[in-house]
């Protein structure tokens, strides 16, 4: 009889999946010495030295089930295996999960139960065949009302994607504004979101640049702090997205666009791949060089 606490010792030491470890220990007879090199036999151990490597290339992707949907990424080590059918395939299974789950966060998908595995057990699987590091970074859940639409736009296969949520019905305008989105990169959907600390940042910003410029020397201070002000209106619009000039016609900003549309923005979720991570810079020449050096020196 293999104890559940075997197995968990198992899995902790290769990373493998419960079922794999379990496996691997009936065949070896409980010997845990021996389950650990049948894993690395199978080849099902190789995720734990993956465990350390960088992962910050990958795809997004957002699922809708109703008025929910869930965004997530989904990382890999490269960009090539990225575009892997196995990559793909294990991409719309975590979108699954999030729909079976009701998943709130990455942690959640993980935890969730999926074909007899959990979600961590499945990406983990899924390193040891595919070869490289693979980990779900986010997960974000958005819901919308009845009098509301989504918007979705993918940016080259899901390096960028984009989820809108707009009150009105028309989903191509939706879609229009996570073009604008993915495009511009605003911080906030509207000033009133704008936090104190980053205006009084700004506004400091400013009037440093303002004092150390020789042509406002001699203006009375009245004329900087209207200076400060306007600038720091000019700051707001760039940084909202309803402010900001449209995507597709700059004549008009977004705020105008949707309400030519009879539509206002709700709240909008973008994802850009691997955005914050640090990312792996393999110099090929050079891994090819310690290559043959180290074919020389056997």
């Amino acid at each position: 009889m293999i104890s559940a606490a075997l197995v968990k010792e198992l899995r902790e030491k290769t990373g493998a999946g419960m079922m794999d470890c379990k496996k691997a220990l009936t065949e070896c007879n409980g010997d845990i010495t021996a389950a650990v090199d049948w894993l690395r036999e199978k080849g099902i151990a190789k995720a734990e030295k993956k465990a350390s490597r960088i992962a910050a290339e990958g795809l997004a992707d957002v699922v809708v089930n109703g008025n929910v949907a869930y965004l997530y990424e989904l990382n890999s080590e490269t960009d090539f295996v990225a575009k892997n059918q196995k990559f793909i395939d294990l991409l719309n299974t975590v979108g699954q999960i999030c729909v079976e789950a009701d998943a709130k966060c990455e942690k959640c998908v993980l935890a969730a139960s999926h074909n007899g595995q959990t979600g961590e057990e499945i990406i983990v699987a899924a390193t040891a065949v595919i070869g490289e590091k693979l980990s779900l970074r986010r997960v974000t859940r958005v819901e919308k009302a009845d009098d509301e639409v989504f918007g979705i736009y993918k940016h080259n296969g899901g390096k960028i994607v984009v989820l809108s949520v707009i009150k009105g019905t028309d989903e191509l305008v939706a879609k229009d504004v996570c073009m604008h989105v993915a495009m511009y990169n605003p911080r906030y959907l509207d000033s009133s979101l704008i936090d104190q600390e980053t205006l009084d940042k700004e506004a400091e910003m400013i009037k440093t640049e303002i004092a150390n410029d020789p042509k406002n020397a001699s203006k009375p201070e009245a004329i900087i702090e209207k200076m400060v002000v306007g600038r720091l209106a000019k700051f707001k619009k760039e940084i909202c997205l309803v402010d900001q000039p449209f995507v597709k016609d700059p004549s008009v900003t977004v705020e105008q666009f949707l309400k030519s549309h009879n539509s206002s923005a709700v709240a909008y979720v973008r994802y850009e791949v691997g955005e914050g991570m640090e990312k792996r810079n393999d110099d090929f020449a050079a891994e090819v060089a310690a290559q043959a050096a180290a074919a020389q020196n056997k």
